[in-house]
């Protein structure tokens, strides 16, 4: 049996966009690998894990976010340890991430430069935490071995659309009909400098309606509120659907979509790994760092002197980055997408 048909153990990130990012990694294993991949991740991802086809298997550690846990560390790594595996390639930079494949005595545990785990990390990479060149791109190198170079271009992550479960769900919503339909997702996580005002939400949304478009809100319960906002502000030309959907129903409803408006978020990573066409509004975060993984995007940033700040508010209090990108601007480049 050769190594790579041992398969190799991916643990993955914690947050929603870096995960469905990380498919790029999974697809570019997969095509050069003959083993399964394998991804340990928390529990809100394991649906995500099941639409992308190079995944084998998904592994919960059950720890809270933040947290040590290294009782269910240790159970965990015992099942892993008995599967055997050559490789673990450990995405994120803490010392409790690297945990896992040390205890599972994998024997090649391959990593960045990161907290404190010298010897948890065997096959130490020198890579440089910049927000200058895609993420992506950092990740994936971590799949290579030693004086390789990157696949140019680099596979877009994939999530498989499921059309029977789409259907039930589109029925459960009473979303069904014939009219195209344009998403929009006003969520974004660290703070609200990331988010493009509601009132402009309802405005396109207004613009979307009246070329025929069924307009639908997307997001978590936390967007719930925003959502009700934009409804009343464009007088009914949309649907509330925050916080009525599980994340991989997102899966499938953005799959229905005719276009996707989004801010940098875990929703807009999803719609591009779903093939939809995706318009980007990017403030305080970088469309170089963490840009929609699609062709069929467009990306709406006027790259301020101050931008990208990465902060979770404005720190000048103008919030120019977003205000400035004009509903007008953002549905003509749906257009330009999706005639």
């Amino acid at each position: 049996m050769t190594a790579n048909a041992r398969g190799i153990l991916v643990v993955g990130p914690s947050w929603v966009g870096d995960m469905v990012m990380t498919g790029s990694l999974l697809r570019m294993l997969a095509a050069r690998r003959q083993g399964p991949i394998d991804v340990v991740a928390p529990a809100w991802s394991q649906p995500l894990l099941q639409r992308m086809p190079e995944v084998r298997r998904g592994f919960l550690l059950d720890a809270g976010h933040g947290e040590i846990g290294l009782a269910a560390r240790r159970r965990l790594a015992r099942e892993l340890h008995a599967r055997d595996y050559a490789q673990a390639i450990v995405l994120p930079r803490s010392f409790k991430a690297a945990l896992v494949p040390w205890l599972a005595r994998i024997p090649r545990r391959t990593g960045m430069r990161g907290e404190f785990r010298f010897g948890l990390i065997n096959d130490m990479r020198p890579v440089e935490w910049t927000r200058s060149k895609p993420m992506i791109e950092r990740l994936c190198a971590l799949g290579l071995e030693p004086g390789e170079h990157l696949p140019d271009p680099l596979p877009n992550p994939h999530l498989r659309v499921d059309p029977a479960a789409q259907q039930r769900l589109m029925e459960r919503l009473g979303i069904t009909g014939s009219a195209p339909a344009a998403a929009l997702l006003p969520g974004a996580e660290h703070g609200p400098a990331k988010r493009w005002p509601a009132p402009y939400f309802a405005e396109l949304a207004q613009r979307f309606r009246a070329e025929g478009f069924t307009v639908w809100l997307l997001g978590s319960p936390k967007d719930a509120a925003t959502g009700e906002e934009i409804v009343e502000a464009s007088r009914g030309a949309a649907i509330n659907l925050c916080g009525r959907t599980e994340l991989v129903d997102a899966v499938d409803l953005l799959g229905a979509a005719r276009v996707a408006v989004s801010n940098d978020s875990g929703l807009l990573h999803i719609a591009a790994a779903v093939g939809t066409p995706v318009v980007g509004l990017y403030g305080s975060s970088s469309p170089i760092y963490t840009p929609p993984l699609t062709d069929r995007r467009e990306v709406l940033y006027l790259d301020l002197y101050c931008s990208p700040c990465f902060e979770p508010e404005c720190p000048l209090g103008h919030f120019r980055c977003m205000r400035e990108i004009t509903p007008a601007m953002a549905f003509e480049a749906a257009m330009r997408l999706s005639p």
